[in-house]
């Protein structure tokens, strides 16, 4: 059996047991968290949040690209959220790797160089207070004002916010 298999068996076995309003794409609380793709990261249960409050929005170290601002435009512009949330986490896999070493091992597996950025870190707040930042100075993203960014501890799941 594939993991997809046992996954689906789950979800087969789960039913429709999930608390929360699915009849609006529009998140009740108008806010979007973005965070890292790390499986640590329990989105749904460190905030407490029931289907319909959020858009959550995941990629490698929970960096704001290009793609996360598209994300933002949509889910304000036309799905009404007003808050983002960012949080990255300490112990992340995103720090353990730089920017060329990367880049340099995909180039030799391929034989072609990625045109995007790794994004690649060493102090995880620092990579917080650019993505903070790189919401609030964007041109496509209406509401900019109440941006806030956390550093969430995998191994005590607590959050901390960092200063700007």
């Amino acid at each position: 059996m594939t993991s997809i298999d046992v996954l689906l068996k789950r979800n087969q076995e789960l039913g429709d047991v999930t608390p929360g309003d699915r009849s609006s794409p529009r998140p009740s609380l108008q806010v979007a968290i973005l965070t890292c793709m790390d499986a640590r990261i329990r989105v749904f249960e460190i905030f407490g949040l029931i289907q319909g409050e959020s858009h959550i929005l995941r990629n490698a170290g929970g960096v704001v690209t290009d793609d996360m601002i598209r994300s933002l435009a949509l889910s304000q512009r036309k799905l009404g959220t007003r808050e983002v949330l960012i949080v990255q986490h300490t112990d992340c896999g995103l720090s353990m790797v730089t920017e060329d070493d990367f880049k340099d091992e995909l180039e030799a597996a391929s034989g072609l160089r990625p045109t995007w950025s790794v994004e690649a870190f060493r102090e995880v707040e620092d990579s917080v207070r650019r993505s903070v930042q790189r919401v609030r100075r964007s041109d496509f993203l209406p509401h900019t004002d109440n941006v806030r960014g956390f550093v969430y501890d995998v191994k005590l799941g607590q959050l901390h916010e960092v200063a700007h």
